[in-house]
């Protein structure tokens, strides 16, 4: 069984979504074994494959293109004019993916969030030193989770600010909420992840929870 964390992820995202194992499969170019072990797997591959070109490689200059001159092109249009001819629910996952570079960001624009579809989660640090079993006294980050929806707020103060700490407070708010977001929106938080790659860990945890770890751009 070789594959990636991050298609085992993606591969557990789309069948929560609802989408068949089998047309899962076919959009993703893998077997349909692969697919079940993953959404049937306890935890993430132990082991990857290095990133190969995959059917829509060639296609994504020319959509980088179309996305540049026109952003909001519906990916049914992109997919008809730079020839794509697979599955079109794949090519929308890349369309998605490859969106947010090339679209304005709206200064007067409104965001409206469907039940369930995301949480927003920050760090947010106490005016005030806790006293430490020690004897000595820090000032602890606390998670703060924000269902976008509701704006229902979950916290829970941590003792530092390392990645495993952060996922292990993600875990325990998730749970309190007894559903899991679609999505875990995060700021440039360096525990979460750097540049264009996850902290080690990341994908393992959002792929086991078949939910979806985006990190927003620094202003």
């Amino acid at each position: 069984w070789v594959i990636s964390v991050e298609d085992w992820a993606l591969i557990r995202r789309l069948v929560a979504d609802g989408l068949p194992q089998r047309q899962v499969a076919r959009d993703l170019g893998v077997g349909r074994s692969t697919v079940a072990r993953a959404v049937a797997s306890a935890g993430p591959p132990k082991y990857g494959r290095p990133a190969v070109p995959t059917a829509f490689t060639p296609f994504e200059p020319a959509v980088r293109q179309l996305l540049a001159a026109t952003p909001d092109m519906p990916a049914t249009v992109i997919a008809e004019r730079v020839g794509w001819t697979g599955s079109i629910t794949w090519f929308r996952e890349h369309v998605r993916r490859l969106r947010p570079e090339h679209r304005l960001v709206d200064p007067t624009d409104r965001l409206t969030w469907l039940a369930g579809d995301a949480a927003q989660c920050d760090l947010w640090f106490p005016p005030k030193k806790i006293a430490l079993e020690d004897g000595a006294s820090s000032l602890l980050p606390v998670l703060v989770m924000t269902c976008a929806h509701s704006r229902f707020t979950l916290a829970r103060m941590l003792p530092t600010r390392r990645t495993e700490d952060l996922l292990l407070g993600m875990r325990t708010l998730i749970e309190g909420l007894g559903r899991v977001p679609r999505r875990l929106i995060w700021d440039n938080e360096s525990g979460i992840g750097r540049g264009k790659r996850h902290a080690d860990g990341v994908g393992e945890f959002t792929g086991t929870l078949a939910t979806t770890l985006v990190r927003l751009k620094p202003c």
